[in-house]
């Protein structure tokens, strides 16, 4: 099992700036595979920015050149700087966790991973 803890949502203006953050804890050597997901009203789930075991970022065509994911180890956080920011950018953003083998396997932004957060709330407005 692994529990995911997001924060860093929030209301900004579109060009604006946020970074979220997501907390693992459990079973995280069995599941390294790890990214962002968001969903808006209406909307399926999609992948914004993946990070493998390896380090290898897969990125949504969407938020390339705005977003970047990165982990920090120690701290079994992952987190999401969002820059940039415009309205179709707002939606619920979820984190999420799964085995690299089923992950990379699925492709790494397909939504169907194993474990996630309860999500945080990114809103922009023009």
């Amino acid at each position: 099992q692994v529990q995911l803890v997001e924060s860093g949502g929030g209301s900004v203006q579109v060009g604006g700036s946020l970074r979220l953050s997501c907390v693992a804890s459990g079973n995280t050597n069995g599941n390294k595979c790890m990214g962002w997901f968001r969903q808006a009203p209406g909307k399926e789930r999609e992948g914004v920015a993946t990070l493998d075991a390896g380090g290898s970022v897969r990125a949504a065509d969407s938020v390339k050149g705005r977003f970047t994911i990165s982990k920090d180890n120690a701290k079994n956080t992952l987190y999401l700087q969002m820059n940039s920011l415009k309205p179709e950018d707002t939606a619920m953003y979820y984190c999420a966790a799964d085995s690299c083998l089923a992950a990379v396997l699925r492709g790494m932004l397909d939504p169907s991973y194993r474990y996630w957060g309860q999500g945080t709330q990114v809103t922009v407005s023009s």
